[in-house]
């Protein structure tokens, strides 16, 4: 190895002890690559292994904790005891070669596609009308129950046993990318009156704390609780970077093992307000105080834009995502000193280097990731 990369190869020390082999992550990617029920796909459980063979810190596709919550086609599911068996092999194929092995537990809200949910429902914390993931016509969300809400809650709880039944060390609570979570915090999408309107962080709050108290339940102290947010919103009124920094405040007071912030690029600017101008990765560290590690994620093709991230002070950990679509190999090519062999440009006449599920592939081909591409599109 070039010995300028060795401090992405450093080990990172979680609050709750455990240790993370070195500082990358794979990302949680939308890989519609289960079955239709929700079940782990043997092409699934192939592309988690691969993905997940040199990250310190794994974690996997967003995975529905209810049936309402479906939010994709080949949608993992944790919302159900006969899912387990299947997510047991998946966490098998991401621990193999060292990497801690995270279930991503989420809930569409507005987002979740009727026509995958029991009835073509969907429901979000007040109405609303939007067209999500490929959906080629808008639907409309109704407002969600306060019964469902305490259910939902409960939910998270279960995905959370259910994790650790299945092997998993660890979980991460999807609060992020205009998902359940994220609506209730957001101005734009939550508008109730009630006490879940009065107080818009109560629900990921709540959420939180069940999660806390299935671990204390079924898991030992080295399981790990994560927590991915997105610091701002494009929307007026939305989650303005004011939001986020009380949202932090709140989580930081948690026994949560790190945050994880849901950025296009890492060195993304703050768009407007107290804060405009300043890097949104630098302020959320400022914020956490040291109390927890930070990830933090966007636009990191190569060896160096991954050094630079981490030398910059502001993040313990660096996610990989769209890099890890192009090349897997990226984390062991800088670590057998062969990073000038990254792969970071999308050919789409070369299926075969990439080893990836059907369904995927088909994402790339059409651009649905943005990606460098060899036909310039």
């Amino acid at each position: 190895m070039n010995e300028k990369y060795a401090p992405l190869f450093e080990n990172v020390q979680l609050p709750n002890g455990a240790e993370l082999k070195n500082r990358f992550v794979l990302a949680p990617m939308t890989h519609v690559s289960s079955n239709d029920d929700g079940t782990a796909s043997d092409m699934e459980i192939d592309y988690m292994g691969k993905m997940s063979k040199d990250a310190g810190l794994a974690i996997s596709a967003a995975s529905n904790v209810t049936d309402l919550g479906k939010a994709f086609p080949g949608q993992p599911s944790a919302a159900h005891d006969s899912d387990i068996e299947g997510l047991k092999k998946v966490a098998d194929a991401m621990k193999r070669n060292g990497a801690k092995a995270i279930l991503q537990i989420h809930h569409g809200g507005a987002q979740a596609l009727p026509r995958l949910t029991p009835g073509g429902d969907s429901a979000a914390p007040s109405p609303i009308t939007l067209q999500s993931f490929d959906e080629h016509k808008a639907h409309d969300a109704r407002e969600i129950t306060d019964q469902e809400i305490g259910e939902t809650v409960k939910a998270f709880g279960e995905a959370t046993r259910r994790a650790v039944e299945a092997g998993f060390d660890g979980i991460e609570i999807h609060g992020a990318n205009h998902y359940l979570i994220h609506q209730f915090v957001s101005p734009h999408f939550n508008r109730r009156t009630d006490k879940w309107g009065a107080d818009r962080y109560l629900f990921a709050e709540r959420v939180v704390d069940e999660v806390i108290k299935a671990k204390s339940e079924y898991a030992g102290n080295d399981f790990i609780i994560g927590y991915r947010f997105s610091p701002e919103e494009a929307e007026t009124p939305g989650i303005k970077m004011e939001v986020t920094k009380e949202l932090i405040t709140r989580l930081a007071g948690k026994p949560l093992d790190y945050l994880h912030a849901s950025l296009g690029n890492v060195h993304s600017k703050t768009r407007d307000g107290t804060y405009a101008g300043r890097e949104r990765i630098e302020l959320l560290h400022e914020w956490i105080g040291g109390r927890m590690p930070l990830i933090g994620i966007g636009s990191v093709f190569t060896a160096d834009e991954a050094l630079g991230a981490i030398e910059g002070g502001n993040l313990e950990l660096i996610a990989l995502g769209r890099a890890l679509l192009l090349d897997y190999n990226f984390v062991g090519k800088i670590r057998d000193g062969r990073e000038d062999e990254i792969a970071n440009v999308f050919e789409p006449d070369r299926q075969d280097r990439y080893e990836l599920p059907e369904p995927l592939w088909k994402q790339l081909y059409n651009g649905f990731y943005p990606l460098p591409r060899t036909d310039g599109q």
